[in-house]
């Protein structure tokens, strides 16, 4: 077996012996990839991810959005898991909100605006409810003024809900 196979076992060997693998962590993440002040990255696979949830933003941002769980989320999801397990990572996608050509009363996905990580690590992101924070904009991440934001809008709107807006959608 090649040495890089092995990885995804390692992965899966460590998550069985109760050891939380990361997707979405900066370990041998380019820096410059990385967000700032949480050093979140986009992970790799996340459009593989499960649905759970759609939704729209009106004005003014005016997008469509999909948020992805890894297996993590997923199962948390499902069992009604409250707060969120470490492990847990969140992939919010975000396009224009564009009007049908074919069907007058369909909106559908424009151009892409934003991916958006949320990474659930207690330990390391104590500070900021267990969450560290991703905003990227064609691939790279946006500056550190705008990750300032991210903790104190959840922070102020969805603290009971372990600082997470969206519900599952089964």
């Amino acid at each position: 077996m090649k040495p890089h196979y092995l990885l995804p076992c390692l992965g899966a060997i460590l998550a069985s012996c109760g050891f939380v693998v990361l997707a979405g962590s900066n370990v041998g993440a380019n820096p410059q990839a990385a967000s700032p002040i949480y050093g979140v990255t986009i992970p790799e696979g996340y459009r593989q991810w499960e649905l759970v949830a759609p939704a729209e933003e009106a004005e003014p941002l005016n997008e469509l959005r999909a948020v992805l769980g890894n297996a993590v989320a997923i199962n948390a999801y499902r069992e009604g898991t409250l707060p969120l397990p470490d492990g847990t990572v969140l992939a919010k996608l975000a396009w224009k909100d564009v009007q049908s050509s074919e069907f007058e009363s369909a909106s559908v996905p424009g151009a892409a605006t934003t991916v958006q990580i949320m990474v659930k690590d207690s330990k390391k992101y104590a500070t900021t409810g267990g969450w560290g924070f991703g905003r990227f904009v064609d691939g790279k991440p946006a500056d550190e003024a705008q990750h300032q934001t991210c903790f104190a809008c959840h922070e102020a709107r969805v603290q009971g809900h372990d600082y997470v807006f969206t519900r599952y959608a089964p």
